[in-house]
């Protein structure tokens, strides 16, 4: 039988006194927790575990004596010690010695209450309490069998450590009846900034819950759920990111406390993704408004939008004639062609009708970056999409004609089979047809087949254009998700202190001796960056196409509607 004894790296240099801690039976492991110096009084030091166990759940007692002897060099202190045994009655009965300046511990077991006692191989563990108090073990997510059972078991050593604080918010310097040593034992660890941010944090939070719950109830009436209204706050981007923001507030600014390690790291997640947002979104605003940049980007909307127009013009011109030598129906080129350069110059019209106002627009929209970065790009995304709203009604009209002609098409060519479509049933159904619909359908389906190229390559224009504009977008919204969903605080605290997020631990040994207990040194071995990521990842708002290759493709050929930047709520937690 192995009996595993975790012992406090901070109590090694401990004047001698009794052991406290938590004797786990499932695994024979006894997770040592302080050292109690002598003198104390037994009737005092039960009361103080009782406290100590009534607040914290766990079940600390004296599990045995500690003998520092190069401060104690009496003969009867071994005797002494193995008294306190039958005072405090744990079975068994631990007692680790240190042998003056020699590196060789001594640890034997008693068990005085037990008829058949068995000699046990013991294996002194040192841990380093503080690493373990503030740390949070992290087994993996794929673990079965032998792996998950040893996460198990870690996980209690973590788990009595953590439970235990009320334990160690005693130090040296307190006038009590007991003296304690372990990590804090000269003196409490803490902030003077984090102390007065604790103060001030709940009057904040409580002003800032007011305006959200303001905010909130404006959001949730019913104004906003008339068709207009509603329509724009579903399509613009800028609209779901404020909402988005305004979920991750009142995260924030509750005064639920959090229940777990995970709902505490993403609370601190969120703090630290929009403080980095909001600074983020300051400095832009202050380069913005240097040096009158705002109006040098006005004054360069207004070239860009004509210049982009007059290429437009050139290429529907290139389309109107013989495009590489492509042979197009005249009349359906013509017509499609006038159609699409009158939108052009309707287009250019809107646009130089906007021009007096562009320079104020932006500057109130430069004003809106103190809301965070995340909200700037996602304006600029929308007055992307305001910008190329001509190229997404092309792509819409050669969708929607394409389309038509088409499933035109298919369904003529059933016609030629005898087939036809069952609408109730879903399914191709023979059918006979005479000989009026036969010819009827023989030149609709000649028609259609020698004035598809035509609209096939305005198809295929205006779709590359339109999926020119997506990508652009799809940047924009990629970067914003990226701010929105990646755990800041996370990735701080595993490049500063890695050891707060333990994926597991590796022990190595300081000695191996014939007749001495087995020391080894347990240490934390960290979270990977990509853990820490996948573990404490933020959600976002964004639904990405999560279509295949395969599908996509089908959507366009078939000339169906693509929508890439759908907004819904994201379940992920």
């Amino acid at each position: 039988m192995v009996l595993k004894v975790f012992f406090p790296s901070c109590c090694s240099s401990a004047d001698s006194g009794i052991l406290i801690g938590r004797w786990i039976s499932e695994q024979n492991s006894a997770v040592i927790l302080a050292v109690i110096h002598f003198p104390f009084i037994p009737v005092q030091v039960k009361q103080y575990l009782g406290e100590v166990q009534r607040v914290t759940k766990v079940s600390v007692s004296v599990l045995g004596s500690w003998s520092n002897s190069k401060q104690e060099k009496e003969e009867s202190l071994s005797e002494f010690l193995e008294d306190l045994g039958t005072i405090f009655c744990h079975e068994p009965w631990i007692q680790i010695s240190k042998e003056g300046d020699s590196k060789f511990w001594s640890c034997s077991i008693l068990q005085k209450h037990s008829k058949n006692p068995q000699e046990e191989e013991i294996i002194l563990v040192y841990y380093d309490q503080r690493k373990v108090m503030l740390s949070h073990l992290h087994p993996p997510l794929d673990t079965a069998g032998q792996r998950a059972e040893d996460a198990s078991k870690l996980s209690a050593i973590f788990d009595t450590v953590a439970r235990s604080q009320v334990l160690f918010m005693t130090d040296r310097y307190d006038e009590g009846p007991i003296k304690l040593t372990h990590w804090q034992s000269d003196g409490v660890e803490a902030s003077i900034i984090v102390e007065l941010l604790k103060q001030t944090s709940v009057p904040a939070c409580m002003l800032l819950t007011f305006l959200l719950s303001l905010v909130s109830g404006i959001c949730r009436s019913r104004v906003l759920k008339f068709w207009p209204l509603s329509f724009l706050w579903s399509k613009l981007s800028t609209c779901e990111q404020l909402g988005h923001r305004l979920q991750h507030l009142q995260v924030i600014s509750s005064n639920k406390k959090a229940q777990n390690q995970n709902q505490l790291m993403r609370k601190a997640n969120i703090f630290v993704s929009l403080l980095i947002d909001v600074a983020l979104g300051i400095l832009l605003m202050s380069w913005l408004y240097r040096k009158n940049r705002i109006g040098h980007l006005a004054d360069t909307l207004i070239p860009v939008a004509d210049h982009v127009a007059e290429e437009l013009q050139d290429l529907l011109q290139w389309l109107m004639g013989a495009p590489a030598g492509l042979k197009m129906n005249r009349a359906l080129d013509q017509v499609l062609g006038r159609f699409f350069l009158y939108h052009i110059h309707l287009w250019i019209s809107y646009i130089h009708l906007l021009s007096p106002f562009i320079e104020m627009i932006l500057w109130y929209v430069g004003l809106s970056a103190c809301l965070g970065l995340t909200v700037a790009l996602c304006i600029l995304s929308d007055i992307i999409a305001l910008l190329t709203f001509h190229i997404y009604c092309f792509y819409v009209y050669g969708a929607r004609l394409y389309c038509l002609k088409i499933y035109g098409l298919s369904s003529l060519w059933r016609l030629f089979r005898g087939k036809k479509w069952n609408v109730l049933r879903q399914r191709v159904d023979s059918c006979s047809y005479d000989l009026d619909q036969l010819f009827i359908g023989t030149l609709l389906f000649t028609i259609l087949l020698f004035l598809l190229p035509t609209t096939a390559l305005y198809y295929l224009v205006f779709t590359l254009l339109r999926l020119l504009v997506v990508i652009v977008q799809g940047l924009i919204h990629l970067l914003v998700d990226l701010i929105d969903s990646l755990p800041l605080y996370s990735l701080i605290l595993r490049l500063c202190r890695s050891y707060r997020l333990a994926a597991g631990v590796k022990f190595r040994v300081l000695e191996q001796q014939d007749g001495k207990p087995l020391r080894l040194l347990m240490q934390i071995n960290p979270l990977s960056y990509g853990g820490v990521v996948q573990t404490y990842r933020l959600p976002t708002y964004s639904c990405y196409p999560r279509d295949s290759w395969a599908s996509l493709c089908k959507k366009l050929f078939l000339g169906e509607l693509i929508y890439p930047w759908k907004h819904k709520g994201d379940k992920q937690n």
